[in-house]
C-alpha cells in the first residue's frame, strides 16, 4: 500500500504535465474546495463536457498494479480470455493516483469490472473508480469527489470499431426521453512505475446509485434497483426479490413496490378484465416509460438486456409520481443482430412467457399501438439519418486522432475506426426502413 503523499512535484512525460499540488488539511488542491470536496454539485459542464476527448492518468505504484491483476485472475474461473467464468464477486479496488486537468486526486479505488469484456483477448479492460473508496485508509482524502462525482464507469468500447456504441445509444435513449445516463468519451493513460502508457478511448459513465438519479429524476430517495439473474426476467419461474438488489434505501429494505408489480404483472384480470389489469399495472409501473425503451431498444438492436439476458437495466421508484420507471444501462452491444439468438424483432413474437413484461405487454392492442408510435416518432426525429449521419460524422472528427494511436493488444479499433462509423451509418438507414416498413 502506498503512502498519502501531500505534495505531487511538477513532471513531464508523454505530453503530460502535472503542475504542483499543494494539499491543505481539508484536502483540496490549490483551493479547489469544488474539484474535489463533498457539498458541491456534479460538474456535468466539466466532466461530461462532449465537445473534446478527455485524458485522465491513472498512476499506480508497480506493486499495487501487480496485485489488481492478481486479484482479477483470483476472480475469473477456468483462467483470463474467452473460456473462462467470471464469478458473482466483484474484483477488489486497489489505489491509484488520478490526473486529470493538471490536478491530482490521491489514493482513488480502482477496480475492473463486467463481465465478458473482463474475459476479452485484450489488455483493454473496462474500470470503475471510487473516489473515497479508501478514506479510512489515507489521511486527507475524507469524502473525496471528483467534481462533485463519488463514482464513475469506464466502459472499455469492448468489441466496437467505432468507439462510439456506448455514448450513442445513451444519447439516443436520453434525447428519446427514456432515462439514461450521460457519456463522453475519454482518453485513458495507465501508469505503473514506468511512465504513462496509453489505454485507448474510454465511454466514461456517470453512475446510476451516485448523481444520476437526483439530476435526472431530482431525487434520490426512492427505491432503487439493480435486477440480476432470473429473478430480474419477473417470470413465475425462478421470481425470487433477492433478484432486485437495491442500490437505495438499503437498510429498510422494502422492495414491496416489486413484489406489487410482479402481482399485477401476472394477475388473472388480464385476460378475465383487461382494463383493470391495465390500470393496476400502470398504478405502480410506468408502462409508456417501458414502451419507448422498447421502441429505442428494437429499433437500434440492443440485445444485451432484458428480453434476451435478464440484466443491465434499472429500476427506479420515482417519488413524483410513485411509479417505477425504467432505466437503460450498459449499451456497448448495441447496434448490431448480437448474440444468444440476436436482437429482438420489431414484432418480438419470439419473446415467451419468460419474458412477460415483453409478452403481455406487447399482446394488448392499445399498448401494441402506442409502441408503434413511439417507433415511428423515433426514427423520424431522434434517430432520422440526417440527423444520425451529422452526429456520426461530428463523432468520427473528435475521435480520429485518438482511434487511430490505440496500441495494438489495447484495442478493439485494429484500425478500422472509419470502418466502424461507415457500418453504424448503414445500420442507421437499414434500421429506419425496417422500421418505416414494421409500423405502416
Amino acid at each position: 500500500m502506498k503512502k498519502n503523499v501531500f505534495i505531487c512535484l511538477c513532471i513531464s512525460v508523454m505530453a503530460f504535465s502535472c503542475k504542483k499540488q499543494i494539499f491543505v488539511p481539508d484536502g483540496s488542491v490549490n483551493g479547489g474546495l469544488a474539484s474535489h470536496n463533498i457539498g458541491y454539485p456534479p460538474n456535468y459542464t466539466v466532466v461530461f463536457d462532449d465537445s473534446k476527448v478527455h485524458r485522465i492518468e491513472i498512476v499506480f505504484t508497480a506493486e499495487e498494479w501487480s496485485d489488481m491483476q492478481a486479484d482479477l485472475q483470483s476472480k475469473i474461473q477456468g483462467g483470463g480470455g474467452p473460456g473462462g467464468t467470471f464469478s458473482n464477486e466483484d474484483p477488489s479496488y486497489f489505489p491509484a493516483d488520478i490526473y486529470y486537468n493538471d490536478l491530482v486526486w490521491e489514493n482513488v479505488g480502482v477496480r475492473y469490472k463486467g463481465n465478458s469484456s473482463l474475459r476479452a483477448n485484450s489488455g483493454k479492460l473496462p474500470l470503475r473508480f471510487d473516489f473515497d473508496e479508501f478514506e479510512d485508509d489515507f489521511e486527507g482524502i475524507k469524502n473525496q469527489r471528483f467534481y462533485g462525482f463519488k463514482e464513475l464507469s469506464l466502459s472499455s468500447n469492448y468489441n466496437d470499431q467505432s468507439l462510439i456504441r456506448e455514448k450513442t445509444a445513451s444519447d439516443l435513449f436520453r434525447d428519446f426521453g427514456v432515462p439514461a445516463v450521460r457519456t463522453v468519451h475519454y482518453q485513458i493513460y495507465i501508469n505503473k512505475g514506468n511512465g504513462p502508457e496509453y489505454y485507448g478511448v474510454y465511454s466514461v459513465c456517470e453512475v446510476i446509485s451516485d448523481t444520476f438519479l437526483n439530476d435526472y429524476f431530482g431525487s434520490e430517495t426512492g427505491n432503487c434497483y439493480k435486477p440480476e439473474d432470473d429473478g430480474a426476467s419477473f417470470a413465475t419461474s425462478g421470481f425470487t426479490l433477492d433478484g432486485f438488489e437495491l442500490k437505495t434505501n438499503e437498510t429498510t429494505a422494502n422492495k414491496g413496490d416489486i413484489q406489487q408489480m410482479y402481482n399485477y404483472l401476472h394477475a388473472s384480470t388480464r385476460t378475465s378484465n383487461p382494463a383493470q389489469w391495465k390500470a393496476d399495472l400502470e398504478s405502480v409501473f410506468d408502462v409508456n416509460g417501458f414502451l419507448k425503451y422498447l421502441a429505442v431498444n428494437n429499433t437500434i438492436q440492443n440485445w444485451d438486456t432484458y428480453g434476451r439476458m435478464p440484466h443491465n437495466y434499472y429500476l427506479y421508484n420515482d417519488p413524483k409520481d410513485g411509479l417505477l420507471k425504467w432505466i437503460v444501462w450498459d449499451n456497448n452491444e448495441a447496434f448490431q443482430l448480437g448474440k444468444m439468438g440476436g436482437s429482438l424483432s420489431f414484432a418480438m413474437t419470439e419473446v415467451g412467457t419468460n419474458w412477460p413484461l415483453i409478452k403481455y405487454i406487447i399482446e394488448d392492442s392499445d399498448y401494441l399501438a402506442t409502441y408503434k408510435s413511439h417507433i415511428k416518432s423515433f426514427i423520424e426525429s431522434t434517430f432520422s439519418t440526417n440527423r444520425m449521419n451529422g452526429i456520426y460524422n461530428s463523432q468520427q472528427s473528435l475521435l480520429q486522432q485518438s482511434a487511430n494511436a490505440e496500441r495494438s493488444g489495447y484495442s478493439y479499433v485494429n484500425g478500422q475506426f472509419n470502418s466502424g462509423i461507415s457500418t453504424m451509418k448503414q445500420h442507421n438507414i437499414d434500421r429506419v426502413a425496417a422500421a418505416a416498413t414494421y409500423v405502416q
